[in-house]
């Protein structure tokens, strides 16, 4: 009877020992078929080395970009070949370098209670005798209203395609309805010398991750959606609501993706480079804000183009004729390119909105939102990102401007004016837009890889835990 129970005993090890080895088998079997898995993305100086790119995937998104005239492969294919190269050097010319800006207005709606941890939130302002010379010239006030040619708009009447040939007839001061204007609309600053506006060069003062973050972060775009835009996606939003929800989206996710872009990765080392992750989680994970930037590209890329004859024509003069002569010609190889017009002559056709009864009232709804929206940016407390929202905000009102015409009416020859500050925001948001689309487009699958090697991870351990758990209790 002893010497049975003694053999049941010895058996029962031996059975323990063998789901022990079993378990740890599986273990190492998880583990190897987890590193199988797991992208190896190789790290160059705290960014992703070209090892990295994965071409297989890069056409996640294809077919027309919602709401536009164009496809997503044409739109990365025309941005690597055509616009980037182009823009990356029309905004490093005298002319697009640099911004003028009011940095200390005070909130019109809360108290700036804003903070930011690194020194790379503040902006570097240009010594008087850095920027243009030309640039401090006073404007022209407008243009005689006998030389304006308009027309009454009727309600159904569609929105006018054209503009004015006779397009450019010197900078002005006019204001843009669509924005809260820095030089037009009073500040509202406890001091005199903090209504000054100041110059910024651009490419001293890179958008960056800047550490601006917590609740007064997240406040700027709380309001901005939920006091500003409607509720999106809702069946009984028309298509003009709609677009403005997407425009704001798309820029968003454009200032996300350069955040991620030029990310610190190590404070201690002062390390930057990629943040994929970051990227991920708060674009790729979304395909509605990848399909918004697209969006958004494609409309500021309309302004442009529809503003041909105006921006042809424009005066790039900052005192140093052979860099204005470089400025003019790059504008004329991004205005009229062949590859451009051919792929996709119409980006955005503004021509379908603004139609039907409440045409004028929706439009003026709507511009009311946009301008609260771009006064909202004296709220942000993080002096860079203040500047770049300002640069943003200012240039996708101008791309409205120029596409919905000046006071929400039609015209049908309509005379376009703008401030050169305009100008200037109008192609440096096209910039940052068009790094974005390439960036997506060139790391996009790196990312999802990425993020799809950290999920294999986090269920690894898991699993490892709950073997583990067993052995421990047997």
């Amino acid at each position: 009877m002893v010497e049975s129970e003694a053999k049941k005993i010895k058996k029962g090890d031996k059975m323990k020992w063998r789901w022990v080895i079993g378990a740890f088998t599986t273990i190492l079997l998880a583990i190897a078929l987890a590193s199988r898995s797991t992208p190896k993305i190789p790290f160059k100086s705290g960014q992703f080395s070209k090892s990295c790119h994965c071409p297989q995937d890069k056409h996640r998104y294809s077919g027309i970009v919602e709401d536009c005239c164009c496809d997503y492969e044409t739109v990365d294919h025309l941005n690597e070949e055509v616009l980037h190269p182009l823009l990356q050097d029309l905004v490093k010319t005298p002319f697009f370098r640099y911004f003028k800006v009011k940095l200390w207005c005070n909130c019109p709606f809360w108290p700036d209670d804003g903070m930011c941890r690194l020194r790379d939130c503040s902006v570097c302002e240009c010594p008087e005798n850095e920027f243009p010379e030309l640039f401090k010239k006073p404007y022209h006030h407008g243009l005689p209203s006998d030389d304006l040619k308009c027309q009454e708009g009727k309600p159904q009447a569609a929105v006018d395609r054209t503009l004015d040939s006779k397009a450019f007839r010197g900078w002005t001061e006019t204001d843009n309805p669509w924005t809260y204007d820095d030089e037009t609309d009073n500040c509202e600053s406890e001091s005199v010398l903090d209504t000054e506006m100041t110059y910024v060069n651009l490419q001293l003062n890179p958008e960056r991750y800047t550490g601006y973050t917590g609740p007064s972060a997240r406040r700027i775009w709380d309001a901005v959606y939920s006091e500003n835009c409607p509720k999106y996606p809702a069946e009984e939003l028309c298509q003009e609501e709609k677009i403005l929800y997407k425009l704001i989206s798309g820029l968003h996710s454009s200032i996300s993706i350069h955040i991620a872009s030029d990310y610190l990765l190590d404070e201690a080392t002062n390390l930057w480079g990629h943040n994929l992750d970051l990227m991920y989680n708060r674009v790729l994970r979304y395909p509605n804000r990848v399909q918004n930037l697209y969006f958004t590209f494609l409309f500021v890329l309309r302004a442009v183009t529809k503003a041909a004859d105006y921006l042809e024509q424009a005066e790039y003069d900052t005192g140093n004729p052979t860099e204005d002569l470089k400025t003019h010609s790059l504008m004329r190889q991004l205005l009229y390119n062949p590859k451009l017009q051919a792929a996709c002559p119409l980006p955005f056709d503004e021509a379908k909105l603004w139609k039907g009864q409440r045409g004028p009232e929706l439009k003026q709804k709507i511009q009311a939102q946009f301008k609260n929206i771009s006064a909202l940016m004296d709220c942000v407390g993080c002096e860079k990102c203040r500047l770049w929202g300002k640069l943003q905000v200012l240039g996708l009102g101008t791309a409205l401007k120029i596409l919905f015409s000046v006071n929400g009416e039609d015209h049908s020859h309509q005379t376009l004016e703008l401030q050169r500050n305009e100008v200037i925001a109008l192609i440096n948001l096209l910039n940052r837009l068009s790094e974005s689309i390439k960036f997506v487009h060139e790391m996009g699958a790196a990312a999802e890889k990425l993020n799809e090697g950290t999920v294999t991870s986090t269920r690894l351990n898991s699993l490892v835990q709950q073997a583990w758990a067993s052995i421990v209790k047997t």
